[in-house]
């Protein structure tokens, strides 16, 4: 029998990430899930609340504290991490945050969880990657690239970032025999949607928003054996919006 293998996830309690357990649990991983909330007992898997670890990506301090726990929870090997806890700030009404308006303690805050964490965990966890021969997948977004009605600057910034730091960890993680990719995501049907978000739809070319199981199949291609020679991409995942 083989050994299970581990997804470290953040960001787990809705939308994609709630898709993404799922998705991993279907394959008979073991999940541990971050998020600063504690485990909400609504979550329909298995073993949930012990596999959780609450922790406040925004705050670096407590990022980096948390990762003694993880090593131990871990036990030596961790054959994934998905970096897709993001914040979006908006403004009076739900407005958009421009470069103009956004304070810069908010813009930290945002690149605290939406960057910074990210790092800090594959770093800290770098040993436990290399003896997995493991994959990080981090979440950008459509935004990531271009102005969106809806996403702030910092968000969009910050996703920028993040797929430059892909590039950056595929060339450093690969002599480890560790994977680095991102998935940006367009319109997905979540919670994080904004009001307007069907004048979008009628303009992209599948005429359609993506579900959450779509990004989580995709999340799931990019930590599996399938895709075992890809590393360094950001796979765009927007029914062509990008184009």
């Amino acid at each position: 029998m083989t050994d299970q293998k581990t997804l470290l996830l953040t960001g787990a309690s809705r939308g994609i990430g709630h898709a993404t357990v799922k998705r991993f649990e279907r394959e008979g991983w073991r999940v541990l899930t971050c998020s600063r909330q504690p485990f909400d007992p609504r979550c329909p898997w298995p073993n949930g609340e012990a596999n959780h670890v609450q922790i406040d990506l925004a705050s670096p301090d407590k990022t980096i504290t948390a990762l003694e726990g993880i090593k131990k929870t871990l036990g030596g090997k961790l054959h994934a991490l998905v970096n897709n806890a993001g914040i979006s700030p908006k403004g009076p009404g739900g407005s958009r945050l421009n470069t103009l308006e956004t304070d810069l303690r908010t813009w930290g805050q945002v690149f605290h969880v939406n960057f910074f964490a990210s790092i800090i965990l594959a770093r800290g966890l770098q040993d436990e990657l290399s003896a997995a021969k493991g994959s990080v997948v981090n979440v950008t977004s459509i935004a990531g690239s271009r102005v969106h009605p809806f996403a702030g600057a910092a968000y969009a910034t910050s996703k920028a970032a993040l797929a430059a730091l892909t590039r950056e960890m595929a060339h450093d993680f690969g002599p480890m025999g560790v994977r680095v990719n991102a998935i940006a995501p367009g319109e997905i049907e979540t919670a994080i949607l904004s009001p307007g978000t069907e004048k979008i739809v009628e303009q992209l070319p599948m005429r359609r928003l993506g579900q959450p199981s779509e990004v989580a199949d995709a999340i799931w291609f990019l930590c599996s054996d399938q895709s075992s020679y890809i590393s360094g991409a950001e796979v765009q995942i927007n029914g062509a919006q990008h184009v």
